[in-house]
């Protein structure tokens, strides 16, 4: 059992007690994040002459070949009682360079150091989801548009409302992915400034160079109050939000696809690659990959209320309760990472029923309100028109019949204001066709705008710049001096 502190303390943790606090298991992910600083804080240590520039070179190259060990052997961590993966790195570095492993921590804490590497790690992990992000919006933008012209039925209430094109369905979640980037990005921004150097909580007491520092880790700037440095997670709490909204948009989406999947819809079919059956009835086909994705929003909710409620009330500056921060902030954007993943895996592999598709979108008196509009052109005001339109709906209904079907004999009694259209002419304007072709207004679902969005998203997403590089911050190369 190797400690990070002693002096003050004659006997030794209890056994129990050093299993409980210990975070090893959780934030062991951080080595390369932990590395990386650590040589940084040794080049920073040697420009403001605390120690020598070939004692710093002795630390980064002991530091080097521990992130080459680990890389070849992960199992290393489970051997390890190391409290934490600060004094897992330390303890492996004066394994190899001895008593001058003991002058890296010079004017560091813990407490600037674990704000450091989980700020390194999350801007990886923020990177890989703006990537997961991506790779979802251009899934759903190439299904949408081949299906842009297909008609089917939209919805409100759950309930028949007017037609939409399956492409105009696809692109409202690209939408809503792409405030979810939005969020990302900005959380990402606002996140990357670089608490090293704040010490414990008042600033380190060595002239060491904090801008120089902030640059050489990839950060825009350094932090500008050590007592905010390092007890600030908001940005843990912030990428959670983000997290827990995006899961939000993907359970929605899941829903809608297993509607649309259900024996009663059957608006779309699911390949067998994303689907599973049951023990019991041979004729089942689930849609368990929608319904997960659907189950877990709850996990990623769950994980940002317990963040927020963690940081309810804490005093300035570090307290031990943040120690829980990481595991709960790992497992959220672990979770929308992985969905986002399979949630493109489930687009590529579903198919819109098209002949389904439009029969239903010609169903449900979804026309009603372009009848209104019919005879609004002909001057009628619209809330008249609403209520006449209502009459020759309820007039379709006790007939058992569409709209469309209504007789000649019927329009003129219930419209005698379109009289001049026959009858193909009276299909011919409540037709789907006609119905979805009149919405042609930016954000309308007419197929000609629902192609050029998909044109115009396609071009895009072509041509975006990834949101942060995703390379391990160790692996660049440095120099002290």
């Amino acid at each position: 059992m190797s400690q990070l502190w002693g002096g003050r303390f004659e006997g030794r943790p209890d056994p129990r007690f050093h299993a409980f606090q210990a975070s090893l298991s959780v934030d062991q992910r951080l080595w390369r994040e932990d590395i990386a600083g650590s040589i940084a804080w040794a080049h920073a240590l040697a420009r403001a002459e605390v120690i020598l520039t070939d004692e710093a070179h002795s630390i980064e190259a002991g530091l080097r070949a521990i992130a080459a060990e680990l890389e070849a052997q992960p199992a290393l961590f489970a051997q390890s009682s190391a409290e934490d993966i600060h004094d897992f790195v330390e303890s492996r570095l004066r394994s190899r360079i001895g008593d001058l492993a003991r002058k890296l921590h010079t004017g560091r804490s813990r407490n600037d150091q674990v704000a450091t590497d989980f700020r390194l790690n999350l801007r990886v992990l923020g990177a890989q989801i703006g990537l997961a992000l991506e790779e979802l919006q251009s899934a759903l933008v190439q299904l949408a548009a081949k299906v842009a012209d297909l008609p089917m039925p939209g919805y409100t209430h759950l309930q028949r409302a007017q037609p939409v094109t399956a492409g105009h369905f696809l692109l409202a979640y690209v939408e809503m992915l792409e405030r979810d980037r939005e969020r990302l990005q900005q959380a990402l921004a606002r996140m990357n400034v670089s608490p090293l150097g704040s010490g414990a909580l008042a600033g380190t007491a060595f002239a060491v160079d904090r801008e120089q520092l902030a640059t050489e880790l990839g950060f825009s700037r350094p932090t500008r109050n050590s007592l905010d440095a390092v007890s600030a997670r908001d940005h843990a709490a912030e990428l959670a939000f983000m997290a827990a909204q995006c899961m939000v948009h993907l359970s929605r989406f899941s829903e809608d696809c297993i509607f649309f999947a259900s024996q009663e819809a059957r608006f779309v079919r699911l390949s067998d690659a994303i689907s599973t059956g049951s023990s019991l009835m041979p004729q089942k086909k689930n849609p368990d990959g929608f319904e997960l994705l659907r189950g877990k929003s709850a996990r990623v909710i769950g994980a940002l209320q317990s963040l927020l409620v963690l940081q309810k009330g804490l005093p300035l500056a570090y307290d031990k309760d943040l120690q829980e921060d990481k595991e709960l902030c790992f497992d959220a954007l672990d979770t929308v990472r992985e969905c986002l993943a399979v949630a493109a895996i489930l687009v590529n592999n579903i198919a819109f029923d098209e002949a389904r598709c439009r029969t239903e979108a010609n169903k449900g008196y979804s026309n009603a309100t372009d009848l209104a509009d019919l005879l609004v052109r002909g001057g009628i005001p619209f809330r008249d028109a609403h209520e006449r339109a209502g009459l020759v709906v309820r007039a379709a209904i006790e007939r058992g019949i569409e709209l469309d079907d209504l007789a000649a004999a019927d329009r003129a009694r219930l419209l005698p204001e379109l009289v001049h259209l026959d009858d193909a002419a009276w299909r011919r304007e409540l037709s789907v066709d006609a119905v979805l072709a009149r919405r042609r207004v930016t954000g309308g679902t007419a197929p000609e705008r629902v192609r050029a969005e998909a044109a115009r998203w396609k071009a895009l997403l072509h041509s975006r710049v990834p949101l942060a590089h995703v390379s391990a911050p160790v692996s660049r190369t440095s120099n002290p001096t």
